[in-house]
């Protein structure tokens, strides 16, 4: 039984391209423990490779720069977040303090501010730090802290005290998931205590979401809807949703 579970568990995520522990328990019926048990032994075998709340298809090849999580969610709604991201460049304004958080969308964000002067960007993403750096002459800060492997950013109680210390203009958030009941939503605690921390110290934050991250729900609570002022998404979110995000007093823009 075990081992035909988990044969399907690698057929899923070829076929769909990742697959959630939450989902996996549900159609098992089993626990979620035993999922992650299962997934922590396809991993040895490198037949799956562990992302945040979930699995990703087997790499064939792993760059240096590149975490296998990051590298899937990179190749996932491009167009669409090529736009959002677009979107959200013209929305920062020379001189301001911007915080930029872990996300494939946000770090295409970067390569649109290189006309931006007298920026100081500050993020907890790797792979965003070194393109800030690479593409802008932007003031760069890192958040310290201890790197997650899967979200390839810092995380922790040291990143989360340097931001106690900050006012930002501007928050670019990423997220797993949103939905109007539950709000933010995420599978990682320590990812979740991060984004909170961010809007916490941000006088404004805008959310950079695909639509297919609409109406899903990880189990933590990050914050409500309403702790963000702007929402950029793509046309594929339903006109339901966009009505009832704009009656909450949340600006939307469709790309």
């Amino acid at each position: 039984m075990t081992l035909q579970r988990r044969g399907q568990i690698v057929e899923l995520a070829n076929e769909r391209g990742s697959v959630r522990v939450v989902e996996l328990a549900e159609r098992f019926r089993v626990s979620e423990v035993t999922i992650r048990t299962d997934l922590d032994h396809l991993e040895r075998e490198g037949r799956i490779v562990r992302d945040r709340g979930g699995a990703l298809p087997a790499a064939h090849t792993r760059s240096v720069s590149t975490l296998p999580g990051m590298e899937h969610r990179s190749r996932l709604s491009v167009d669409a977040k090529r736009r959002i991201a677009v979107a959200a460049t013209h929305r920062v304004k020379p001189g301001e303090a911007i915080l930029l958080d872990a996300g494939t969308t946000v770090v295409e964000m970067v390569r649109h501010l290189t006309g931006t002067n007298g920026l100081t960007i500050v993020t907890n993403a790797l792979n965003v730090a070194h393109a800030a750096v690479a593409a802008t002459d932007a003031r760069v800060i890192m958040l310290g802290g201890t790197v997650g492997r899967d979200s390839g950013s810092t995380l922790g109680p040291m990143a989360e005290d340097m931001m106690r210390h900050l006012v930002i203009d501007q928050l670019f958030l990423g997220a797993q998931a949103a939905d109007l009941e539950h709000g933010l939503t995420d599978t990682n605690i320590e990812i979740a205590q991060i984004k909170r921390a961010m809007i916490q110290c941000s006088r404004r934050v805008t959310l950079l979401m695909d639509s297919s991250k609409w109406d899903a729900a990880g189990f933590i609570r990050v914050a409500p809807l309403t702790a963000v002022h702007c929402i950029i998404t793509d046309q594929g979110l339903p006109e339901q949703a966009r009505t009832a995000i704009e009656n909450l007093g949340i600006e939307i823009e469709t790309v």
